[in-house]
């Protein structure tokens, strides 16, 4: 259900002021709603809004669909495509919700890169009908602003070890120390 915008809200409040609660029953107060912006009263009492000027979210490029490379050489994208990288670490995902499947993955991706791995392999599945929610789900979060750049590559697996319901990732080199 969506929320009403702010000054509908401020409405409703003074159309039913006066009106008392049902006895005998619980009271049922919503959530206040998510507020982008300072809040400022009004001579009424009532909150108002005013908007905040949003900073720029820092741009990196997008993440290429599985399968088509940018940033890598030839070479290194048929050997991923073809499951020519060793396979360091594995995820998978089968039976979680999408919300419990992006937790596991952010904190793979975050682990593996701190253990300087390379080339991993995600299993989302084939899905049962729709096509696999975590299938299209899991390509789109590694594009995400915390895991982008993080992840070179993306590709299907083979189908040994997964076919088209698992993905390489392949991973950013660890920069290295200066000696």
């Amino acid at each position: 259900m969506r929320r009403p915008p702010a000054d509908d809200s401020g409405l409703w409040r003074r159309a039913v002021r006066d009106v008392a609660p049902l006895r005998d029953r619980p009271r049922h107060t919503p959530p206040p709603p998510a507020r982008e912006g300072r809040v400022a009263a009004t001579a009424d009492g009532l909150p108002v809004v005013q908007p905040v000027p949003r900073t720029p979210r820092p741009v990196t490029e997008p993440l290429p669909p599985p399968g088509r490379f940018a940033g890598v050489d030839r070479a290194t994208a048929e050997r991923l495509k073809r499951g020519r990288y060793p396979v360091e670490a594995r995820l998978d995902l089968h039976g979680m919700t999408q919300a419990e499947a992006h937790r596991a993955l952010a904190r793979f991706i975050a682990g593996s890169r701190a253990a300087g791995r390379r080339c991993l392999l995600v299993i989302t599945g084939h899905g049962r009908m729709s096509g696999g929610v975590l299938k299209t789900a899991v390509p789109r979060w590694l594009g995400e602003a915390e895991l982008r750049p993080h992840v070179l590559a993306l590709a299907a697996a083979q189908p040994e070890a997964g076919g088209s319901g698992a993905l390489y990732v392949l991973l950013r080199r660890l920069p290295q120390a200066a000696a």
